[in-house]
């Protein structure tokens, strides 16, 4: 098979993801025996709802009309309290049931969407939108939350409610039932339209809304450019404009409902005028008695007080529709990385190695590319890279080279495209993430710092370790007297993003958590580049001892790192065109001499 086709066959569409209510029901397993309580509520509170129509129509008939009992009529308005105040006892035992179940969904659903999202990888969170992302997380859900606690309670009784009400009336007599369906005809088809034009405009609300949320995340974070650059009327202008769509995007769906829901209204009281005149005239001709039809009419109003309430649910019930759409859809991404099955150990140390690696962004198994559209897209082809245990690696080459790519993919933040990365002989997708992490370690040119306090933050290098292990690994970098001389020591707060300490700070703070990890292969971005004067030697000093034993690839800008290194490969549109050691590459006169030239010309001149 040729490497093309490899390529090609990657792409392959993967089978349709499946629908959403069979998702929601999915996630509904673990609640069935308490679905199965709330319905037994739901019937029994449906049975005293129904039971009161029936108890008025035989006080008339037999209370009445046919006996003149005073004692039947008391009997039936004593049963008919008697149902009322169950009536009552059983709504709210329903409400309790419903509205648990709901909350207890949504809050596993809050922990599913989260868990799901850390298992992404890299390339998902570059590919989409942050504010997108937070917008699944808070508004989508807080809708759904709002249907829990507001609505969801009504929406299942009236649901049983009309269902129940419309088969009582076909018992009770299927001509009028059959008068009453006709009368409704117009509301369904009006229903239905409603329905499609409403979903498609909530939906493009949820959508508004997440970017109206990703715009809101992008200028607070870049606040500090905003203001440098005077650019707050512009920013302002253009969220106004995110804004107003937004708005445009919610009138719509109230015009929507300004249409639908008076129909409801006139089709319930015409119904009523309805079922009242034939129903005087089938007493006449006698075929039905008076209390049959004071009992219908009665059903007839609790079947239209469940369309009604249906109705005004319906803005929540297809906002939360549109919301779980979204929230499901997020779910439906498998991430690109998973676990294997029958992982393969990884051992202590080894050498890391690339074979015939190609990579290109954004192409996974659904695209089915063309060989010159992928052509295009592959920012690594065919790269053959061994770096033994124990060897520092430099990696240089110009902008755009495919330097970082590389870096990423020996740590497996992606996977190649085609090829294969190894570490010790296996190959990275044979074995578990958390052992990969445990051995080979990305440092980013710039550290992030969660908030908390220092110590916690060194502390994130592994999981479950201690606050002593992590002093440990403060000491081992030599950074015990610099943590000590923070305001409060170990124990200061580092603020969001780690905005109380400096951009130097920062890095040592990282690089005391890379020690903590232990790592078999370090892989750095040249961490130390952006490090403040105050704290270049500190920073140097402890990389010294990090890297001490360590295989080491480092993607270097600064020409002085790849002259410390052991060999260095120069990377050039995405393919490795030299390798060796620096002395070995300046006599070459190639790629990396050039470089070195320019390097040496521009310090130089500085």
């Amino acid at each position: 098979m040729t490497r093309r086709s490899r390529l090609r066959r990657q792409t392959a569409a993967p089978s349709g993801p499946p629908r959403l209510w069979t998702a929601v029901f999915h996630s509904l397993r673990p609640y069935r025996a308490r679905i199965a309580v709330a319905l037994v509520v739901l019937l029994a509170g449906l049975a005293t709802t129904l039971a009161g129509p029936a108890l008025v129509g035989y006080a008339i008939d037999d209370g009445l009309v046919l006996h003149h009992s005073i004692r039947t009529v008391n009997i039936a308005g004593a049963a008919y309290v008697a149902v009322s105040i169950a009536y009552f006892v059983l709504t709210r035992l329903q409400t309790l049931q419903v509205s648990g179940i709901g909350e207890s969904f949504l809050n596993d659903l809050r922990r599913q969407v989260f868990s799901h999202l850390l298992a992404q990888p890299l390339a998902f969170f570059e590919a989409e939108s942050s504010g997108q992302l937070l917008s699944r997380m808070t508004a989508d859900i807080d809708t759904l939350e709002s249907l829990v606690q507001s609505g969801l309670s009504s929406f299942v009784t009236s649901i049983g409610l009309f269902v129940a009400s419309l088969i009582v009336l076909v018992v009770m007599s299927p001509l009028m039932c059959a008068v009453v369906i006709v009368s409704l005809m117009p509301t369904l088809i009006a229903s239905a339209r409603y329905r499609t034009a409403s979903t498609r405009a909530y939906r493009l609300v949820r959508d508004l809304i997440g970017g109206a949320l990703a715009a809101l995340d992008e200028d607070l974070a870049g606040v500090r450019v905003v203001q440098a650059f005077r650019q707050e009327e512009a920013t302002i202008e253009r969220f106004r404009e995110v804004n107003q769509v937004q708005l445009e995007g919610e009138l719509a769906t109230v015009r929507l409902s300004s249409r639908f829901f008076p129909k409801i209204e006139l089709s319930g009281v015409s119904s009523t005028v309805i079922v009242l005149v034939v129903g005087a005239l089938l007493v006449q001709a006698h075929l039905t008695t008076v209390g049959i039809i004071a009992a219908f009419v009665l059903y007839l109003a609790n079947l239209f007080n469940a369309i009604t309430s249906l109705s005004a649910l319906f803005d929540l019930l297809q906002s939360s529709g549109a919301a779980m759409a979204t929230v499901f859809g997020l779910l439906e991404v498998g991430p690109a990385m998973v676990d294997p099955e029958r992982p393969s150990p990884l051992p202590r140390r080894g050498s890391l190695e690339l074979r015939s690696v190609h990579f290109a962004y954004g192409v996974g198994a659904d695209d089915d590319l063309g060989p010159e559209e992928l052509d295009e897209r592959l920012v690594l082809e065919g790269v053959d890279l061994r770096v033994e245990a124990g060897e520092r690696l430099a990696l240089v080459g110009p902008t755009g080279g495919g330097k970082s790519t590389l870096a990423k993919l020996a740590g497996r933040l992606y996977d190649p495209t085609s090829g294969s990365v190894r570490f010790g002989g296996v190959d990275l997708r044979e074995a578990l993430l958390s052992h990969i992490r445990e051995r080979i370690v990305v440092l980013p040119q710039e550290g992030f710092l969660f908030r908390g306090t220092v110590l916690e933050n060194v502390a994130l290098g592994r999981p479950g370790a201690t606050p002593e292990e992590a002093r440990e690994a403060i000491a081992r970098l030599g950074l015990t007297d610099w943590v000590a001389s923070l305001p409060r020591g170990e124990d200061t707060d580092v603020g969001e993003r780690g905005a109380h300490l400096s951009a130097g700070e920062r890095q040592l703070v990282s690089l005391a958590r890379a020690a903590l990890t232990d790592p078999a292969v370090l892989i750095m971005d040249e961490s130390t580049s952006s490090i403040d004067p105050g704290t270049e030697r500190q920073a140097e000093a402890a990389l010294a001892v990090l890297v001490e034993g360590r295989t080491v690839i480092v993607v270097a800008h600064r020409m002085p790192l790849a002259e410390r290194a052991d060999r260095v490969a120069v990377m050039r549109a995405g393919e490795l065109v030299e390798i060796g050691s620096h002395n070995e590459l300046i006599e070459a006169d190639g790629h990396y001499a050039r470089l070195f030239e320019a390097w040496s010309g521009a310090g130089l001149a500085d």
